[in-house]
């Protein structure tokens, strides 16, 4: 996926001698030789330590880069041709004062329905101002990245959310339709991306450390626990014989369920059924809750020594 997500570098209409091209990667048998599958590519290669933190990977990357404006990639996403000239327009598009651009997510080839759910999850909102981007594909201005100091190191995920977050107080987060990424590694299977939702929640809590939380991330935070514990509550009431205590519970559980259910399915367009739209939220919640919990544990367990 790392080798794809370079070919779609290459393959920009744009001048290549003016871009350059810093992988930074955990993996110490990475060769440069191995990614160099385009000469064209102004390609480098940085091993960093196993220990970091994606955020500590990114700020290796941006101190290495030397141009005038960053774009960061995870390294599972395909670009359309046109992604660095729509990114640069949109960044210096007059009468806006924009942070960031980002592009939106497409699916690729015959979608399973995960993968469908998660595209139509990211494009809620289009070719306008949003409160936050995903860390896939974002582009700026050094000075952007400068003024904002970095992704935060002490964050295992969520890092984007808290840049991007810090970035929109210097300008607009513009999130647009005019160029597109196909994510390669997108959670395909409801057993992975289960497992992914844990591992992504773990750091929740500690992305709200050092900023004003908006009232819009309040129901992000509360809704997965308040659906965990209300099944637990359920179970509970269940072997103590409290039959309808227990339906009430898990009623309860099921009525957020229900109404984001509703609303992705609308969002959709009957791409996807509302089957499993339920599906995918029945098991997110719950996830995220466990990851949330997971972190706020893993938290205590380091500040006590």
């Amino acid at each position: 996926m790392l080798i794809a997500t370079l070919e779609s570098i290459a393959r920009q209409d744009f001048e290549p001698y003016k871009m350059e091209v810093v992988v930074v990667s955990q993996t110490p048998e990475i060769q440069q030789a191995q990614l160099s599958t385009h000469d064209s590519l102004n390609l480098s290669v940085q091993v960093a330590e196993q220990s970091l933190t994606i955020s500590a990977l990114r700020n290796l990357g941006a101190k290495t880069a030397k141009g005038e404006y960053l774009a960061f990639l995870d390294a599972d996403v395909a670009l359309s041709d046109n992604w660095i000239h729509a990114m640069l327009s949109l960044l210096n598009q007059q009468g806006t004062q924009r942070a960031i651009a980002s592009a939106v997510q497409i699916s690729g080839d015959n979608p399973p329905p995960l993968e469908l759910i998660r595209t139509h999850l990211s494009n809620a909102e289009t070719d306008c101002n949003v409160a936050f981007l995903p860390g896939r594909n974002l582009f700026m201005r050094r000075t952007t990245f400068d003024q904002v100091g970095g992704f935060p190191e002490h964050l295992i995920t969520c890092e984007d959310y808290y840049f991007t977050d810090q970035a929109a107080k210097l300008g607009e987060l513009y999130y647009s339709s005019t160029a597109s990424y196909v994510h390669l590694g997108e959670d395909k299977i409801f057993k992975d991306m289960f497992k992914k939702e844990i591992w992504r929640g773990q750091s929740n809590l500690q992305s709200l450390q050092g900023r004003t939380v908006p009232l819009r991330e309040i129901p992000s935070l509360v809704v997965p626990i308040a659906i965990f514990g209300a099944l637990l509550a359920s179970l509970l009431c269940l072997l103590l014989a409290w039959h309808q205590l227990a339906a009430v519970m898990f009623g309860l559980a099921l009525l957020p369920v229900v109404v984001y259910s509703l609303r992705l399915y609308g969002l959709a367009r009957n791409e996807v059924s509302l089957w499993q739209i339920i599906k995918f939220y029945a098991l997110y919640f719950p996830a995220r809750a466990i990851g949330t919990i997971a972190g706020l544990f893993q938290s205590i367990q380091t500040r006590s020594h």
